[in-house]
Formats: C-alpha cells, structure tokens, sequence
C-alpha cells in the first residue's frame, strides 16, 4: 500500500466528506433528508453545539444522490472502506489511484521576506491580516492526498486561522498587544519574537444590526457537492443567528445577475432559506457585473452605525467581464470607500482561483475563508460569526522599529503581501487590513541578536564606507539600551478617517528559555509553513521536531489545534 494519502477519496468519496466535516476518520452518519434544508434543517447552527465540529459527519441526500447518479451513469461501482479511528492505519490504507484529477487552480506568486539589516533597514512596515484561507485549503489538498503548490502557502494565514491565549483588551483600548521572545527552534544562534494582538468582541453582549447580502456564484462550475450545497448549507446556518433587525438581501449571478431577496428582515428564516435552498446552477460567470448589484443592494440597504457587508461565495473561476486579479482589485477599491465591507469564502477545488478571491477580499476591506466542509462553515460564519462580520478596527498598520544595538537582523516571517512602504504607515490615505471583534492577529520575526552577527563588513562604491558601518547612535545604546524593538500600530474605528497610533517598546528581558505556549504553537506554524514552501530559510526544521514540539504543551482541548498534529503527519509523507 502507498502512503500517499487519500487521493482515491478525492476521485470517488469527495463528495461526501467535503460536505460532511474536515477530519479524516470519522465514521459517516445517516444522511438527512430532502427536504432538511430550510431553516430548521439539520444544519442549522443549533445542532452543532454539543459535538466537535470535525466529529460531524452528516451528508445531505441531494449530494450522495447526485454522487451516486453520476457514478451509475459511468457504469461505475462504489467500493466499500472501513475506515479505522487510528490517523496511522488510515493513513496507510488508502492506495493511489492511476491518474491525478485536472487541475486548474491558480495562485499568486510571491518571494518569501528575506533576512534585512538593522543598519539598512530599521522600520519594518507592513498591514494586518485576518485570512485564513490558506491552511483551509491545504488541508484540504493534504486531505485529498494532492501536491501543496508553493505559492498557496501563505504564513501568515496558518498562524491566523488559530486562536492564542491573549489578554482582552483594557477598556477604551481597541486591542491588547502580547510579545514572547524564544530561541529560534531552527537556527541555535538565531531568536524567535512573537507579537499578538487580540480585538475587544464588542458583540460579546450586544448584537450590532447587520445589512448583508449574500453574493452567490451559481454558474455552471458551482455544480459540485462541495460548492453550491455546501454554500447553501453555510448560509442556512449563518441565517439562523440573524434577528428581526438584520437585513437580508441575495444576489446570484451566472451569465448574468439577479437578485433574489432585498432588505428582507433576518426574523423571516423560513423564506430566506428557501430562496437559498431554491438555488440552481448553470452558466458562465459574470461575477463583476455581481459584485455592482452587491454594491448598489447594500448601499440601498445601508445600516448607520452597523455591520453592512457582502458576503461573496464562489470558486473565483469568472469568465465574463472583468476577471483578472487587476481588473477584480480595481473594481472593489471604486467600491469600498462606501462603508461597506466584502468579505470572500471560497470553495471547491480543480478549479480554484485563490488569486482572485484573494485580491478581491484583500482590496475589498474584508477577510477571505476557505470553505472545505460543514465544520469550517459553522467555525467562520456561526462560532466566530463577530470575528467574521463585524469590524472594529480598519486600516490596521503594523511598524516594527529595531534597536540596533541589539538586533543585527531580522527577519518577517509571513506577511510578503501585505508589505507596506515606511512612508505609508503614517498616510491615512494608504489601505490596509480590517481585524473583527474578538479576533487575534499573529506575527512572527526571526531575529540575528547583535552579539550573534557576523563579521561581514559591506563595501560601499558610492558612500562613506566608515560612516556606513559606524556603531549604532549613543541614543540607542544609552536610555534605550534595554529595548529590543518598538511595536508601532495605527488604526481608525470602522467609522473613521483618521487613526490613531499605539506604541508598545519592547525589552530584552522578555526572553524565555523554556518556549512560551503561544510562541511554541506559532513556531509549529511557521515550519509548517517553510517546509511546504521547501524555504531557504527553514534551516534545521523537520515535520518530526514539530511533532515534538506539540507535546511541550496541552493543545488537545483546542480541537482545531489538535487537528494541526495531523496535519503535520500528513504532511510529512507526502
């Protein structure tokens, strides 16, 4: 038997788990009946409070119909797994099929941050970034048993999908700011520095009105189990947490757009529901056209003072109109100074375009999800529904001075697309990130100390070579001696034009021998992320020292976390 995992359960069993649940060894409940989607359905967010959301694995008639219809059609016969409770012997059960399945998925291309000198480049600027679109969709791949391209591997977005155990806010305060400062578990002589904010959750006791509207892809590419019913699937749960002072408005588009629901109050779930439910698909892809009803829906709609947001669901694969990522950023950033929010779930595979859906969130004052099954669904738009929907700081910025006295290097680990120019952090005008309530953002650097640097000494053709290589200024060696870094952060309120700054120095004394626990499951994070990308920069790392280092600490009462250290396993026979 081949160790490559699963890749006959992307062929013959997707469409079943990816509608059923993330995890990999669960045993299939009985599936629901036809007409169990509507607002009482099975699906709804009620029924998912008392289990594990990976535990789940309930499949909608309609998708192991449609599944089961086109297997007989082939003249296809479904074979029968047993599927053990051990990840070990389900793992090595599963044999590779003759021949992978087309794939057309895109992703952008990017240059992982390299090494920078203090000397030459003190300030290290960049914008905050809530995503975590990219560990969904590398677990679904590793699930499928399917290659990890490079360039979906994003960092910082494998950090982010997790919680940490930071402190709430002080009052007044729109987030707290944690550091932890560790040795380099891939480099002895090297240092590993963690800065953590988490939001205040301003919907902790109250329900902010919210104005959405539900943009859904329904073209002929959303066929699949795995995109239009488990869309429709999502929105039914989200739609059960709504009251009578949300406003609902839906809007598909295939070969053109339509709207189907506008202003509908969030009390009427039977009928908002059933206009989900009613969804067919069929068509090409005129998703910008879309996104302008969107617009003009919401801004119709407008809610002062409260939560007015699109949420779009598609495979990104658009093919009428405006469909590149130039053309998609430049058409949100005409949109989104209207105080309207666009936030972006992907779904399905072999056509997958992140590149878009990337771009449009990222442009679009948003967050952007990967949906692969129920669980996550009922994780982004149910368990952390506040996180998801409601902004509460915006144009988030990020500049990191270090005090060369006693830094040499450092290094940004994540983060390349969301690099900002020194001089933008203080232009009000420059768009950054969005952070929701109660949600936590995550950066790491990888730090050369000053009495661990080399003895490289640059020449310089067109400048003082003395004066370039002069000691650090007394200023940094005197009142400041003990400081590593200040952690500057600029932000306005989801109302505002203009932000405010929060300076945060950090010293040296935070350092710890023993690795913190927050640190140490980001550090698990960042070789997880360097090993998938083959870094130059993961030195010593190993999918089996990440195994170790999960068992420093107690993470199995964060499921999520728990899931990761099987991922790694996946990962590492791959």
């Amino acid at each position: 038997m081949k160790k490559n995992i699963i890749k006959i359960y992307a062929l013959l069993t997707a469409s079943i788990l990816a509608l059923s649940g993330c995890g990999n060894a669960s045993e299939s409940a009985a599936p629901t009946t036809a007409n169990e989607t509507g607002a009482n359905a099975g699906y709804t967010a009620d029924n998912y409070d008392s289990a594990p959301s990976h535990k789940k694995q309930e499949t909608p008639a309609a998708a192991e119909k449609a599944d089961n219809s086109k297997n007989e059609a082939n003249g296809a016969v479904m074979p029968e797994y047993e599927y053990s409770d051990s990840a070990e012997e389900y793992i090595d059960y599963i044999e590779e099929p003759a021949e992978p399945p087309v794939n057309s998925e895109e992703y952008s291309e990017f240059t992982e941050n390299a090494f920078l000198s203090v000397k030459e480049a003190p300030l290290s600027t960049f914008s905050a970034d809530v995503d975590t679109a990219s560990y969904t969709n590398i677990r679904r791949l590793l699930n499928d048993g399917m290659y990890v391209p490079e360039d979906s591997v994003r960092i910082e977005e494998i950090l982010n999908y997790f919680s940490y155990e930071y402190p709430d806010p002080n009052h007044g305060e729109p987030f707290s700011v944690t550091t932890e400062l560790s040795a380099c578990p891939w480099n002895a002589d090297h240092q590993l520095m963690l800065v953590g904010i988490k939001a205040d959750d301003m919907m902790k006791d109250d329900h902010i009105a919210s104005n959405l509207v539900f943009l859904i892809d329904v073209s002929g590419s959303m066929s699949s189990p795995d995109k239009l019913p488990l869309v429709q699937t999502a929105f039914n749960m989200l739609a059960d947490r709504l009251d009578e002072n949300d406003r609902i408005s839906i809007v598909t588009y295939a070969g053109s757009d339509s709207v189907l629901l506008d202003g509908e109050p969030g009390s009427n779930k039977n009928h908002i529901c059933d206009v989900i439910d009613s969804l067919e698909s069929g068509g090409s892809t005129a998703g910008a056209a879309g996104i302008i009803t969107a617009y003009d829906i919401a801004s119709r709609n407008f809610i002062e003072g409260g939560n007015n947001r699109i949420i779009l669901a598609t495979d990104g694969d658009l093919n009428v109109g405006p469909s590149s990522v130039n053309e998609l950023t430049t058409l949100v950033e005409n949109e989104r100074d209207k105080g309207i929010f666009l936030s972006v779930l992907g779904f399905g595979s072999g056509n997958y375009k992140d590149d878009r859906l990337e771009a449009l969130a990222d442009n679009g004052n948003g967050n952007y999800s990967y949906i692969d099954c129920i669980s996550e669904a009922k994780k982004v738009l149910v368990d952390e529904m506040s996180s998801t929907l409601v902004t509460v700081a915006k144009d988030v910025k990020f500049q990191v001075e270090f005090n060369p006295a006693n830094v040499s290097e450092y290094r940004l680990i994540g983060y390349e697309n969301r690099a900002l120019a020194n001089r933008d952090f203080n232009d009000d005008t420059k768009d950054a990130g969005e952070v929701g309530a109660g949600s936590t953002v995550t950066v790491l650097y990888e730090i050369v100390p000053a009495d661990a640097a080399d003895d490289y000494t640059p020449e310089f053709r067109y400048s003082d070579n003395e004066k370039a290589n002069m000691e650090p200024e007394p200023a940094a060696v005197g009142e400041h001696a003990d400081e590593l870094l200040t952690v500057n952060i600029r932000c306005k309120a989801p109302d505002a034009d203009e932000s405010k700054l929060y300076v945060y120095p950090v010293k040296k004394s935070i350092y710890r021998d023993r690795m913190p626990k927050n640190l140490n499951f980001a550090a698990c994070c960042a070789e997880f992320g360097m090993l998938l990308r083959h870094s130059r920069y993961s030195g010593t790392s190993s999918y089996e020292r990440i195994a170790d280092m999960l068992k420093e600490y107690n993470y199995e009462d964060d499921e999520y976390k728990a899931e990761f250290g099987l991922m790694v396993r996946l990962a590492s026979r791959m």
